[in-house]
């Protein structure tokens, strides 16, 4: 799925905050079942965008950097002929994230399965990146858990990788280096996920400034008046 049919596919949500819910021809769990399947949708078209060759390293809204702690000495160690390792790390890092992020699919469609009637009404009266916000609720913590040995495995070949790890732990026990980049795997996984979410996240805001700009036959068929 492309970019237009996930914009269409969360426009159903947003449409959902115009439904007249007095309507006798539609129940509110019939309005509920449409937004699932909505979701869906568009979850699956952004595991699609980014869960691809170049779906990270392509495109520099979601492209993952060297970790700040080793960004610091890029510089240095591409003046000791280290250059070409840097290169290959940054590459293998977004090859890592591309991936590992088709393992979010079954995920995604569980986590709409499992959305309520409130959860859905929710969603549309929120803000503008509640959908967003449902998704990594229900997904981050066990997403984490799948995408990390993917990741490892996918930078595990590279000595900088080691060498990182190993200065990263050092760095940490005198408070230089905190959170997910004292390790350079556990950095990758939390990108990755912030970049799956943030792609969702923008679809949505645009969905939410336009929600009629794109139909779907669960339009026509759910939120019809």
């Amino acid at each position: 799925m492309k970019r237009r049919e996930f914009s269409g596919a969360l426009s159903a949500a947003a449409a959902l905050a115009a439904w007249p819910r007095g309507a006798a021809a539609l129940s509110e769990s019939d309005a509920a079942q449409g937004v699932r399947a909505a979701l869906e949708r568009g979850a699956l078209a952004a595991v699609a965008l980014l869960g691809r060759t170049d779906g990270f390293l392509g495109n520099p809204r979601v492209r993952i950097a060297l970790p700040p702690a080793l960004e610091q000495a890029a510089k240095l160690l591409r003046a000791t002929g280290q250059g070409r390792q840097l290169d290959e790390l940054v590459t293998a890092m977004n090859r890592a994230a591309e991936a590992a992020v088709p393992e979010a699919k079954s995920l995604f469609v569980a986590a709409v399965k499992s959305l309520s009637v409130e959860d859905a009404l929710d969603i549309v009266r929120g803000g503008d990146t509640s959908v967003t916000d449902f998704f990594a609720r229900k997904t981050r913590a066990p997403l984490t858990t799948k995408f990390l040995p993917i990741v490892t495995q996918a930078t595990a070949r590279l000595k900088l990788s080691e060498r990182y790890n190993a200065l990263a732990g050092r760095a940490a026990d005198i408070g230089l280096v905190k959170g997910d980049q004292t390790n350079l795997q556990q950095y990758v996984t939390a990108k990755a996920l912030d970049g799956l979410y943030y792609t969702i996240g923008e679809e949505e805001k645009q969905i939410r400034a336009d929600p009629v700009a794109t139909g779907s036959a669960i339009l026509r068929k759910v939120f019809a008046r």
